[in-house]
């Protein structure tokens, strides 16, 4: 039962998607980034009622206090396509540091691009940092807090942490408080297609970092807040029944 309700979302999600797509397309050109996040937010809350009619997902925030209300740059552990997802309702005016092989994908590259996201070609070197800083400065000044996933991609649960040149370049670059962000979505929602269980999914606001550190103290203090909070949100993890057996 636990696989078919794993399947049968993965097929509404896709479905749901499609149709939403397609429903935007006449009036996508006449939509600003406002616009576009307001329709990303009805995706989204469309896929989390699935996840939890369907699967059993479900989520919880802390940390709360650690957000300020000026934008900020926000560097999350990525297990999953859930964090993705779930941080345009957390956070309703973000611009998402995205891979470029995103923004190419037909229509829903040019959704990403209308949304006010940031093109990153992790290939394009020097070149391509510079670019990243300035598109990424520019959201800021329009009131957009920007998320950058430090690792670059998806990563498995317990596997070791890779953390990348980007985060630190744009620390350097933006000169704006840095916020940590802990989460242990890997475990109810594999990356990748795997299957789907039920739990609770807790993602946590930490410390912010202040905008004055040198790069390798930065690197080591993000490394740390996020992998130690990582490590203890895996065993505080919150099991949740699967709807079939949910009252």
């Amino acid at each position: 039962m636990a696989r078919f309700r794993s399947h049968l979302f993965e097929a509404l999600y896709y479905l749901w998607s499609t149709l939403l797509a397609l429903a935007v397309l006449p009036f996508a050109a006449f939509l600003d980034a406002s616009g576009m996040r307001r329709v990303a937010r009805i995706w989204m809350r469309g896929i989390g009622w699935l996840a939890r009619a369907i699967v059993g997902i479900d989520y919880r925030v802390e940390g709360w206090e650690n957000l300020p209300d000026t934008p900020v740059i926000i560097a999350a552990k990525h297990q999953s396509a859930w964090e993705t997802l779930t941080f345009h309702i957390l956070v309703p005016k973000i611009a998402i540091a995205l891979k470029a092989e995103l923004t190419r994908v037909p229509v829903i590259g040019w959704y990403l691009m209308i949304g006010g996201n940031i093109r990153l070609d992790r290939r394009g070197g020097a070149k391509a940092l510079r670019m990243l800083i300035k598109d990424s400065q520019a959201a800021l000044e329009r009131g957009c807090s920007i998320l950058i996933f430090p690792e670059g991609t998806r990563r498995d649960v317990g596997a070791a942490p890779d953390y990348r040149s980007g985060v630190a370049a744009l620390y350097r670059g933006l000169r704006v408080p840095v916020v940590p962000v802990a989460l242990n979505s890997g475990l109810s929602w594999p990356r990748g297609h795997g299957r789907k269980r039920p739990g609770v999914i807790t993602l946590r606001f930490l410390e912010p970092i202040p905008a004055d550190l040198g790069r390798g103290e930065f690197m080591d203090l993000l490394e740390t807040r996020i992998e130690t909070a990582g490590a203890a949100l895996l065993t505080q993890a919150t099991p949740r029944p699967s709807p079939d057996r949910a009252h």
